[in-house]
């Protein structure tokens, strides 16, 4: 899949090629090799990040609620994040000319999404120290969404067609945006979610059973639920800043890991979730970018697309209502 996203797009490469300009051979296209490696290579590099993030985030969510319908976003992330785009972008024109300038540029978005996520984590971690109950954090986090969004609305409503149009396809989502510097950010932040995964397994099988389970099994359940959401934050909060929010996936590849595996256990379902989330996302923008043509569809309708359907089906096949 990840040959096969390389080779596709508006400008159709073969497979030997690609393999031959991967490997480091000369190309038979001068073209070609720029291509994919300034333009292809990084985009697929990061799909397969970017689903991992979104897997793992949308698993230590459903998780720590024991609610199949959580997600990465659940705590009102990328709501966050959103707000803190929109407050950018649309309120560029009443900043001065330079400043406005640099509104537009894509650093400037990506640390505009970066504080409006991490001031909501901020908000949600003050919470969890005074807040036992797991349901109330969540019940927080999506009213966190609804007032975010509903400052979003508002700024919609007075912003110009133009600054609006620009915030519209920052929600769409897109990993087009990312060179190889921002790959850099982004697998870092990775690799320090996925550690301190590893360093919460066996406390995350705990939690499948409630919190006062793992109490009595010796969990230090207050400090693994801040790693939790600090884990949550930085993969979630990461990804929404440098490709936009990306819908579905941390939501469905748990529940598809759970399903093809028929496990719980999460020493099964991590390797299980990384590799599905890179393989669906890797789909996904492949897709979305409608090889043979010049136009690209927004990733985050091509999720749902997917998405939804399978969160659907699997429901169903839980109920014993379809084969």
């Amino acid at each position: 899949m990840f040959v096969t996203n390389i080779s596709l797009g508006s400008v159709g490469i073969g497979l030997l090629d690609t393999m031959r300009i991967l490997t480091g051979s000369e190309a038979v296209n001068a073209s070609h090799e720029y291509i994919i490696l300034e333009y292809r290579l990084p985009k697929a590099l990061s799909a397969i990040m970017v689903g991992c993030g979104l897997s793992i985030s949308g698993l230590l969510m459903q998780t720590l609620f024991r609610n199949p319908l959580a997600g990465p976003y659940v705590l009102g992330l990328s709501s966050g994040s959103s707000l803190g785009v929109a407050l950018l972008v649309m309120g560029s024109g009443l900043l001065g000319s330079n400043l406005a300038v640099f509104a537009q540029s894509k650093y400037a978005v990506v640390l505009a999404a970066s504080l409006g996520s991490f001031s909501v984590l901020l908000l949600v971690m003050a919470t969890l120290w005074r807040v036992r109950n797991t349901m109330a954090i969540l019940i927080i986090g999506l009213m966190i969404a609804s007032f975010t969004s509903a400052i979003v609305s508002v700024l919609s409503y007075f912003t110009s067609a133009e600054d609006l149009q620009q915030y519209v396809f920052w929600s769409m989502g897109s990993l087009g945006r990312l060179d190889w510097q921002d790959l850099g950010i982004l697998w870092t932040l990775l690799m320090m979610g996925i550690f301190i995964f590893l360093y919460l397994l066996k406390k995350l099988n705990a939690f499948l059973l409630g919190e006062e389970y793992a109490r009595s099994m010796g969990v230090n359940t207050k400090r693994t639920r801040f790693l939790m959401i600090v884990v949550t934050g930085i993969l979630a909060g990461s990804i929404t800043a440098f490709a936009g929010p990306i819908a579905f996936i941390g939501l469905t590849i748990p529940h598809l890991a759970r399903q093809l595996f028929s496990s719980g256990n999460h020493f099964i379902l991590l390797p299980a979730i990384l590799l599905i989330g890179s393989l669906v996302m890797l789909l996904c923008e492949t897709i979305a970018q409608l090889p043979g043509s010049s136009f690209v569809l927004p990733l985050n309708a091509v999720t749902s697309f997917i998405g939804a359907p399978i969160v659907i089906w699997l429901i169903l096949k839980k109920q014993k209502l379809i084969f």
